[in-house]
């Protein structure tokens, strides 16, 4: 499962590409295997990246063109010099950090001028919802820490010289999911409605049925789970 749209963006045969909280390197992984980028992911769980670095072997293509390569590290303090990706994602993430401005402003400062960022977050209506059924759902170990408003987010970003030029919803049939896991949330594990929803999702994910693409694409607008901004560093549109 994808949040990002990669085929939204252009790649350059060589690009550097940034995953900042790769996790266990689903979009980094998917990176790689779509462009001929060098791929970077970088998260402060190591058992995380052990565990991307162990699915490359799915993805590795042996390529001269291509490279794929993990750090561990955090957001707030990048390994990297000034101006050295042309990509820079940024997936799912902001909504765990306390000082979220402290990461844009080392994602400004690691990306290329004209250089692309894309962020995605929780929607802010979605979330509310998980927010009011369970306090349990963001007061865990790394939860969620704020629910961001998407012009809020826009302008935060925007403060740091990069311009928005596309923007979409996603996952719109996992909103109900979320909600049903907070209802439910002592014991979720157990609970059959749950369970059964959850059958559906990897269903979906592993059938790919036409029906429930056109359902996702028509829900995406009014309870898409994420939001997915598209921004460009120091250009106008």
């Amino acid at each position: 499962m994808q949040t990002l749209d990669l085929d939204r963006i252009c790649f350059e045969d060589t690009e550097r590409v940034l995953d900042v909280g790769c996790g266990e390197g689903r979009l980094s992984l998917h990176t790689y295997s779509h462009a001929n980028v060098q791929a970077v992911g970088v998260d402060m769980c190591l058992e995380d990246l052990q565990t991307a670095q162990s699915r490359f072997a799915e993805f590795d293509e042996k390529s001269t063109e291509k490279q794929f390569s993990l750090s561990q590290t955090d957001a707030y303090r990048l390994p990297f010099p000034d101006h050295c990706f042309d990509k820079v994602f940024c997936s799912e993430v902001l909504e765990h950090l306390h000082e979220y401005p402290k990461a844009l402003a080392e994602i400004e400062r690691v990306l290329k001028p004209g250089g692309v960022f894309v962020a995605s977050v929780p929607r802010w209506w979605p979330e509310k919802i998980c927010w009011w059924l369970s306090a349990a759902y963001h007061e865990v170990e790394g939860g969620h820490v704020r629910i961001f408003k998407e012009q809020e987010l826009q302008s935060a970003i925007e403060e740091f010289g990069f311009t928005r030029f596309d923007k979409h919803w996603a996952h719109s049939l996992h909103s109900p999911y979320w909600w049903l896991r907070c209802m439910f949330w002592k014991n979720q594990e157990e609970n059959w409605a749950v369970k059964l929803y959850h059958r559906f999702l990897v269903w979906d994910l592993m059938a790919q049925p036409a029906l429930t693409k056109i359902l996702d694409t028509l829900l995406n607008p009014i309870m898409g789970k994420s939001v997915v901004l598209y921004f460009r560093k120091g250009l106008k549109p």
